[in-house]
Formats: C-alpha cells, sequence, structure tokens
C-alpha cells in the first residue's frame, strides 16, 4: 500500500494479540480492507467504482436530533458528510440540520481505533488483554456460555444490559438478542431509564400519565418560556431548538434556571436564575408563596380541576393541615416558604424569586419546562412534582403557550414498529439501578427494592450481553464499586460485549466483537424528545476488516442453538427493515406510510396530523366527560398514593425536603464542592468521546467558579485532583464565573482512564458519583459532595 494519505480512511493490522493502550492500529484504514496475518492479501473488494452518491439519512446513536445528514459515497467509502440545505425547511415539522457531531460521523467511522476483529480475553478480567478469534470461535463459544449458564442457573441469570449508544433505531442488538434469549428460555429484563426515569415514574402521580407536553408549535404562543435546568442547545433534544430560535425572534422572553451558565443560557436567554443543585423545590415553593400570598393563582382552574390545593379540596380521610396552601403558609410547621426562606437555601435573591414568581403567574400563557438534569437527582422525583403543580397554580395546563411539566411526553407522537422480542419466559424484572445487586446478590433485590412481576428472583446475574452500551463500566454510577464485582469471575461469569471501540466496558469482555456503524448497516432512525417522523438510515458501505452487525452473528449463534429460523424468519437485515415498514404501514393505515420501496426514494416519513397537539385539552374544555387518569380523576397536587406510603423523602405535596449530599448535609465539612455533570454539544452520552474533530470542539475540564478557585490557588489550565470517598479523578481546572459558587462540573460520560493507582486520569464523573437509589428506586446521578486541590 505505500504510505498511507493520512486524508484517506486506509489501515492495515498484522498482529493477533491485543493489549488495552497499544499503539495496535495506529494509522487510518479504508472500508472493507484488511491485511491477514498470512498473506497480507485484501479479503473484502470494495465496491464498484463509479459517481458520487449523496444519500440522505441518519445515524441510530443515542443523539435526540435524528438531524438531516447527507453521506456522499464514491467508490465504496463515504468521503463527506452534509446536511441539508437551509430552504428545505418543513415549518409543521422541521428535521434538524447536522449539528458538530453529526458533521463529524465521518472521523467516528472511519477511525484507526475501531474494533477490527472478534476477540477473547486471555488475561485476568478488566486487565485488557485478548487474543484475535475467528467469528466460528465466537459464535460457538457464546451459544456454549448460553446454553451451560441457562441450565446451571436458570434463564434469569442471563442479563441484558443499557444500552447506551443506540436509540431511535428500530433495529437493534439489543433488541435482537433479547429475542434469541426469549427463544431460548428467557432472561432478567429491566425497567426505568437512567435518563429520565424519575420524572417518568413520578409525573403520573399528579397528572396521571407521563404524557405531558404540548407539541412544540404551541411554543410560539407563549408570553413566556422558563426552561428549568434543560439545555437543548447542548443536549440536542429534537427539534426544540427550532423553536426556541424562533420564539426569540419573535420576542418572547426566556428565561433558564440552571447552576450553570449553559450554551443555552448564551444562546436564548433574556435572563439567567443560578441555584444551588439540590434546592430545585425551595425556589419552587418561594415562587409558589408569593403567588399564593399575593392572590395571584388561577383559583378557578385549582377548583374546577385540582385536588390537594387547600384544605376544602383534600381526598378523604387526610387529617387537616395537609394541604399544598397549608406547606406553603407554613401553617402546620410555623414556616412559611417567603422568598427570604427560600434564598437562604437556594441562594437565589429574594427579590428574583418574587420577580419570577409574579412574571410566571401573569404572563399568560407561560411555559415552564424542565430538563432531564434535575430529576437525576436523589430528589429528583420531589423536584419533578414541583414543577407540575406550578402550571396548575397558574392555569398554564391544557392549552396552547402553556404547559404541564413534568417527564413531558407528546402524546400525539407515533414511532416505526419494532420487531417482536417474543414472550418472555422469565417473569421478573428489576429496575436498572438494582442490577449491580442482582450480581452480587440477588435475594436483596424484593418488591420494596423496585422488583416487578414476581415475589424474588431465582438467580444472580451470572452472563451479560453488552451490545452498544458503555453503562455497565463508564457511566453506571461508583464505577470504582461496580468494576470490583465484575472482575470477580465467581459472580458474573460471562461477558459479551460488541462495540465500535475498546470502551471502557468492553475491557471487562470474555468475548469482545467488533459492531458496525450506521453507515454499515440497515435501520429505522426516529427521534426521541419531540419528532413526529423517521428516517430511513441505509447501509452505506461495507464494514471494515471483519466488523459484523449483532444480527449477523446472533442469527449465526442462533444456528447454533437450534433455533435460527424462529430467530430470523429468514430475513436479513435488509428484510427486517422492508418488514418494520410493511408492519407500520398496517398498523397504521390513515398516516400515509410509503412502502419500503417508497421509503427508499423519500428518506423520510413525516407521520400526519402531527401539527399541533395541546395535552389535557379535552380534559380542561370538558372536565365532566374528560378525566384525568388518576384516582380522584383531576390534577393530584396532593397526592393520597405518596401520602400512604409514608415516606418522608417523597412526601403527598411536593416540597422542599433537604437532600443527603446537598449543601446542608454534614458532610460538607468534609467535601464543601457541590458536585454536578452536563451533557456536551461534542459527544452522545460518551458516543463519540474517541473522535478527533470532538475532543477539539471541547475539552474534559473542571468548571470552578474563580472564588471557589482562589482560596484553593488553582488557576485556569491547572490539572486538579477532584475527589471524595469514592474515588478521585484527576482533570483541568476551568476557572469560570459560568457556573455558581459552591458547585463545579464536569461534562458527563468521559471515558474512564485508571491509572496504575486507581486514580482516573479521563475526566470520568462516575467515580465520584453515588450508587444511592431515589424514593421511587431510581437513579441520583448528580448528587454528589466533594473537594478540590491543585494536583
Amino acid at each position: 500500500m505505500g504510505n498511507p494519505n493520512p486524508r484517506d480512511p486506509r489501515a492495515v493490522l498484522t498482529r493477533r494479540s491485543f493489549v488495552a493502550g497499544s499503539a495496535l492500529a495506529a494509522v487510518p484504514f479504508v472500508a472493507g480492507t484488511y491485511v491477514s496475518d498470512a498473506s497480507a492479501q485484501a479479503t473484502t473488494p470494495p465496491l464498484p467504482a463509479g459517481g458520487e452518491r449523496v444519500v440522505q439519512t441518519c445515524s441510530t446513536f443515542d443523539c435526540g436530533g435524528k438531524c438531516d445528514i447527507r453521506a456522499h459515497v464514491k467508490d465504496g467509502v463515504v468521503t463527506r458528510i452534509s446536511t441539508r440545505p437551509d430552504a428545505d425547511l418543513d415549518e409543521h415539522m422541521p428535521i434538524m440540520r447536522a449539528c458538530v457531531r453529526g458533521r463529524g460521523y465521518r472521523r467516528f467511522v472511519y477511525n484507526a481505533d475501531r474494533l477490527k476483529y472478534p476477540m477473547k480475553r486471555v488475561g485476568r478480567r478488566g486487565e485488557g488483554r485478548f487474543e484475535r478469534i475467528t467469528w466460528d470461535e465466537a459464535t460457538t463459544l457464546i451459544a456454549a456460555q448460553m446454553k451451560r449458564i441457562g441450565e446451571t442457573y436458570g434463564p434469569g441469570a442471563r442479563f441484558v444490559h443499557n444500552n447506551t449508544a443506540v436509540s431511535g433505531g428500530a433495529f437493534s442488538g439489543h433488541t435482537m438478542v433479547k429475542r434469541l434469549l426469549n427463544l431460548t428460555g428467557g432472561h432478567l429484563e429491566y425497567y426505568h431509564s437512567v435518563s429520565m426515569g424519575n420524572t417518568a415514574a413520578i409525573t403520573p402521580y399528579t397528572y396521571g400519565t407521563a404524557a405531558t407536553g404540548n407539541s412544540l408549535d404551541t411554543l410560539l404562543d407563549s408570553k413566556l418560556i422558563i426552561l428549568w435546568g434543560h439545555n437543548p442547545t447542548e443536549t440536542i433534544f429534537g427539534h426544540l431548538n427550532h423553536y426556541l430560535q424562533r420564539a426569540k425572534d419573535k420576542g418572547i422572553r426566556i428565561v433558564v434556571v440552571d447552576p450553570r451558565y449553559s450554551d443555552t443560557v448564551a444562546a436564548y436567554a433574556d435572563e439567567w436564575v443560578p441555584l444551588l443543585p439540590t434546592t430545585d423545590n425551595a425556589l419552587m415553593d418561594a415562587m409558589a408563596y408569593v403567588i399564593v400570598s399575593e392572590g395571584l393563582q388561577d383559583q378557578k382552574f385549582l377548583d374546577t380541576y385540582c385536588i390537594g390545593f387547600d384544605e376544602v379540596h383534600m381526598p378523604e380521610g387526610v387529617p387537616p393541615g395537609e394541604s399544598w396552601k397549608s406547606y406553603l403558609l407554613g401553617e402546620k410547621d410555623g414556616t412559611p416558604k417567603t422568598p427570604d426562606w427560600a434564598e437562604r437555601i437556594t441562594r437565589v435573591p429574594a427579590a428574583t424569586i418574587r420577580h419570577l414568581a409574579r412574571e410566571y403567574a401573569v404572563a399568560k400563557p407561560a411555559a415552564l419546562i424542565q430538563g432531564w438534569g434535575p430529576q437525576r437527582h436523589v430528589c429528583g422525583e420531589r423536584t419533578a412534582r414541583g414543577g407540575s403543580v406550578l402550571p396548575a397554580l397558574t392555569g398554564n395546563v391544557g392549552i396552547r403557550g402553556g404547559w404541564a411539566c413534568g417527564y413531558g411526553g407528546i402524546g400525539n407522537r407515533k414511532f416505526p414498529a419494532s420487531p417482536d422480542m417474543l414472550a418472555n419466559p422469565v417473569k421478573g424484572k428489576i429496575n436498572i439501578t438494582t442490577w449491580t445487586e442482582a450480581v452480587e446478590d440477588a435475594s436483596q433485590i424484593t418488591p420494596t427494592t423496585g422488583l416487578r412481576g414476581a415475589e424474588k428472583l431465582d438467580a444472580d446475574i451470572r452472563m451479560i450481553f453488552c451490545l452498544a452500551g458503555n453503562y455497565m463500566a463508564n457511566q453506571n454510577p461508583d464505577i470504582n464499586a461496580t468494576v470490583k464485582l465484575l472482575e470477580d469471575e465467581r459472580k458474573v461469569e460471562f461477558i459479551v460485549c460488541s462495540d465500535l471501540y475498546f470502551t471502557p466496558s468492553a475491557r471487562y469482555a470474555d468475548v469482545l466483537l467488533p459492531e458496525t456503524s450506521f453507515m454499515e448497516r440497515w435501520n429505522l432512525g426516529a427521534t426521541w424528545g419531540s419528532g413526529n417522523y423517521f428516517v430511513l438510515s441505509e447501509k452505506l458501505v461495507e464494514p471494515p476488516f471483519e466488523c459484523r452487525s449483532d444480527y449477523e452473528w446472533l442469527a449465526e449463534v442462533a444456528r447454533k442453538l437450534g433455533v435460527e429460523q424462529a430467530f430470523t424468519l429468514g430475513r436479513s437485515e435488509k428484510d427486517w427493515i422492508a418488514a418494520l415498514v410493511e408492519d407500520t404501514r398496517k398498523a397504521m393505515p390513515s398516516e400515509g406510510v410509503p412502502t419500503f420501496e417508497e421509503l427508499l426514494v423519500r428518506r423520510v416519513h413525516k407521520f400526519a396530523g402531527s401539527e399541533s397537539y395541546v395535552a389535557f385539552e379535552k380534559q380542561i374544555r370538558d372536565p365532566e366527560n374528560n378525566k384525568f387518569s388518576t384516582p380522584s380523576g383531576k390534577i393530584e397536587i396532593f397526592s393520597k398514593r405518596l401520602y400512604d406510603m409514608k415516606n418522608p423523602a417523597i412526601p403527598a405535596v411536593p416540597r422542599y425536603v433537604p437532600s443527603p449530599e446537598g449543601p446542608s448535609d454534614p458532610l460538607a465539612a468534609r467535601y464543601p464542592l457541590q458536585f454536578i455533570t452536563w451533557k456536551g454539544k461534542n459527544r452522545a452520552n460518551s458516543t463519540m468521546f474517541v473522535s478527533p474533530w470532538m475532543k477539539q470542539v471541547q475539552q474534559q475540564r473542571l468548571w470552578i467558579n474563580p472564588l471557589d478557585a482562589e482560596p484553593r490557588g488553582i488557576h485556569q489550565g491547572d490539572p486538579v485532583r477532584v475527589f471524595n470517598d469514592r474515588g478521585i479523578t484527576v482533570v483541568p481546572a476551568e476557572v469560570t464565573p459560568r457556573i455558581i459558587p459552591g458547585v463545579v462540573a464536569l461534562q458527563s460520560a468521559a471515558w474512564w482512564a485508571p491509572d496504575r493507582d486507581g486514580i482516573d486520569r479521563g475526566g470520568c464523573a462516575n467515580v465520584l458519583t453515588s450508587r444511592r437509589r431515589t424514593p421511587l428506586n431510581g437513579n441520583s446521578h448528580q448528587t454528589n459532595l466533594v473537594e478540590v486541590r491543585k494536583a
């Protein structure tokens, strides 16, 4: 080959063994080419030469945008990425132009560090030593272990981990491995989402459903938009940015409540309201106090549609003094929830609280939209509940320009069909936050700790499939404790990982498989967040080296287990996508879903009737015939279900409760800084962390306010140790007033990089985070206390 052109994605590999951290493949590669150990002969010829194709497609990474990317394909290689023209915009259902992530996909896919061959572990688990094997060896080993573990411990000992790299893809390895497991006895399932599970779980306690959002076009009727812990500019939350920009252009006032001066604040906000993490409910309480004490509440709305606001409208069997109004006015505890009371807790000036409360009460309609960051605290369920009752107080539910808050799922959204995972013979389901307990001692998991469908589990987790997922040993909280479990081969006996790269989770594989990127397989991409469309994600190029899609090797495992026909139904990957399009057509005959052949031309399908939607509009217009799906049939400001739980951490009315590892915790004497994370613009979770372009976009640095940096002798760019009892990470400092004093922050999902002493050198937040669970057994990644010292 001679010297490779640095702009041409070429590579060779001539060594058999693989050691983590080695420079094994330090040169670029061409898709479809590999040089074998023996003959240096290309095993996969390039696609026929021809002119350039420009293909409209989308990624199926876990990114909310599903932006319009145009792949330029020539001679079997994607030569560049462009995006839709500015003029090609449908205002009713806008599809985003590619952001910096979308434009960087080519450099992520064509990267010398891609995994190239199937491998098996040859050292201690976690040591990072692997040896190349054939695909036949790999699938034989996987089939044998699936059978052995299922027969020895029962099918409930087999577990499929959270897939943090793929979303909006109708056809994923995560889905298909569950289909295969269910064909061969079943597996232990999980529920809950580590992204938004707390708000999704608690919002029905107020409204009876988590589908509380309006379609985003209705925001253009707002007089005020409050983004509470919401950072769509960086997270790419559906097509919300399009409507925020239009709102800004219309002069609609936008306020952002956040401990950080995020890019969303910089892009859209007329006002930034910073507060200490875990104190959101105190700010909400004080806003409600101002509204109620000044008579600004929508009393008619409260009397008609709500229960629990005042003593007159309470459920039967509840003693006096338990209403929300009684709490706000301090009638029981003697402490009115005034702005001055809240200022001492939140550090938001009392004058700011009064102004924000009055503005929200009178600027009708107004939309208060919560992001998913605040609900990832140990108090996240209370925060989500607090946000969901403020719109009821001001009458901003069920109207255009308002927003019911809470989870915010949009009730008229539709999605393409997914493959049938088949019935699972194993009925017990665990909360994803308890998977480590299910590894260590499954008897710890009971209905009290979130077990569903069974009274107990029959076996500890003994086999894990981690497909396109870096949660297992990177995004799981308290990594140092987690990996000790994974290293113990007496517990989990077999781990299968497939991925594009040698992620921190891949270090713990027993069999490590090279996956295909979205450019190298067929799929359908659907948005999360707010979009109401799906995009054909076409196979553009052949996979490089010996990379294979999860479906392809799973079909081989199925053959060795004797269930190939039942698993594949005789379909290729492309056949499955065609079948799913047809299933969608049959399920939605009025939606005009194209045939697969038509979709090959049209590329995108926008569901009909999706231009405008208002949550709870029917309930507000005709309450007699359209009840809320709560036990009372009304908006439950006071929840009798929560009251009957008798758990002080999740009271019947949403209110401030001091949080463990919050600013008032005595532990703050040792670890005085609150530590949070944010989702950055240059990657989706941990995906694209290794992309060279994305590393230039934003460096991994600890944000620290100058008032906290100065007494610690920390200057811009200094390496600092961030630590608590759970771990240590060393990272450069970003000394900036863009974060409130008393709080430090790292971009989430940097790859864990421990040195020989176990100190992380990659700026990975999860060496510091806690496995503490919320009252409803959710995750609390964001609630942490730390100290920072100059390294």
